[in-house]
């Protein structure tokens, strides 16, 4: 189990995906990422882009911390499945009178390179990536890579992964920078700015 830390959500337990394929993103590490968020005003009435996103943690506290549209991709079915379950206890699935209001949250059971693939909805503003460790940095390039061809990513977005702390930046897409890094005992995480992003957030 994990929780939602903070926004309309916040201390509302998620169910995580049984077994050791999928690694929650810890509540300290995600209370210190999504307070820098807040700060930077990298969440609200955005869209948000949740990849390798296991149980949905980090989508769903930009949900609750006011994210008008978030997208959550995940290649496992069981995993995604855990996914729609937390997004249909927070009342999120849609519709009339929903908890969500105008607020969009679509689960995708897919790789992140299928996913890139198909007729973008818009790019994100905030794309966060919780890839697991094992992925190798080549893969992990190449489905960042293939969300910037596809126009998954928009020309200011703030991009934000968390891999090993002993893994090396990742590649970054050709126009989006690395900007910043932050380690957490053997978690890191790692920050790019796409384009214009210089003008609307970061350090």
């Amino acid at each position: 189990m994990t929780r939602i830390i903070g926004g309309r959500f916040g201390g509302r337990l998620l169910q995580a995906p049984k077994g050791s394929a999928t690694r929650p993103t810890s509540d300290r590490v995600r209370e210190s990422l999504f307070s820098r968020l807040d700060a930077w005003d990298a969440i609200e009435g955005l869209a948000v882009l949740d990849v390798y996103a296991g149980s949905g943690a980090l989508g769903l506290e930009a949900a609750s911390r006011g994210a008008a549209r978030v997208d959550l991709v995940e290649a496992d079915a069981k995993a995604a499945a855990v996914i729609r379950g937390n997004v249909t206890a927070l009342g999120l699935g849609g519709g009339a009178g929903s908890a969500g209001g105008g607020l969009q949250v679509r689960v995708h059971v897919s790789t992140v390179r299928t996913f890139a693939a198909r007729p973008a909805l818009g790019g994100a503003d905030l794309v966060l990536g919780d890839p697991p460790y094992p992925l190798g940095e080549e893969d992990l390039a190449g489905d960042l890579a293939a969300l910037a061809a596809g126009g998954w990513i928009a020309p200011d977005a703030l991009l934000v992964i968390e891999r090993s702390s002993r893994s090396p930046e990742p590649a970054w897409p050709a126009g989006i920078e690395g900007v910043d890094e932050k380690k957490y005992g053997e978690t890191r995480l790692w920050f790019a700015r796409a384009g214009s992003g210089a003008d609307k957030f970061g350090p």
